[in-house]
């Protein structure tokens, strides 16, 4: 089976208009464009598209996976809660003859929306160049093995599968997380101590395979 895959919550915030939207919630990052574009025009949108870009977990229970709800005051009765106002597939208070529920699975329950995982702990990394003593620091998904980080890579460096990944002098195993690979996250190291994590952070270095056998 292949890998999930992962993406860091600034990643998502990026995706943050009505033709380009994504969320996140309890864990798992979805991409909305099609349900936008299918209700265009829809009132019900509105909180949907004002959550652009962000993590709406708070509009679940976590044990449920089903969305919050509590007695309206005004009926007894139990209904989804919505204080951003009701959204797509959320049946109205009271009995309505304009509401259509046949559309079959709620957006919230339906895979085929699902991106990827949403990253439980981004780690900043730098990654030298030793052919050309260029720096980068990255932003990764602490998840993600070695070929992960290579793939965010790419866009500084298009020939980095052509380099050996190496950290404190010893290859590191391209299968592997950064933590696998034994090189410790220290960001709470770096918040208890006061310590500027850019000048500090630990470095893996690329050294350029001069054999030609790497494309």
């Amino acid at each position: 089976m292949s890998r999930p895959k992962y993406f860091t919550p600034n990643e998502v915030s990026v995706h943050n208009t009505m033709d380009d939207l994504w969320v996140s919630f309890l864990g798992k990052v979805y991409d909305l464009t099609p349900l936008c574009e299918k209700y265009k025009g829809d009132v019900l949108l509105k909180p949907i598209i004002q959550s652009a870009g962000k993590d709406i977990s708070h509009w679940f229970n976590p044990k449920s996976k089903e969305i919050r709800t509590h007695v309206d005051p005004l009926t007894g009765c139990v209904i989804p809660f919505c204080p951003n106002g009701r959204f797509v597939h959320i049946p109205p208070p009271f009995p309505d003859s304009d509401w259509a529920n046949d559309f079959g699975r709620p957006w919230w329950k339906d895979a085929g929306y699902m991106v990827g995982i949403l990253s439980q702990k981004t780690r900043f990394i730098k990654i030298i160049n030793t052919l050309t003593s260029q720096e980068q620091v990255i932003e990764v998904c602490s998840e993600e093995i070695l070929d992960e980080i290579l793939e965010r890579y790419l866009k500084y460096n298009a020939h980095a599968n052509s380099y050996t990944w190496k950290y404190d002098g010893r290859n590191l195993d391209m299968k592997q997380t950064l933590s696998e690979n034994n090189i410790k996250d220290d960001d709470e190291d770096f918040y208890i101590l006061s310590m500027n994590d850019d000048t500090f952070l630990q470095a893996i270095h690329l050294y350029f395979n001069d054999d030609l056998t790497e494309a």
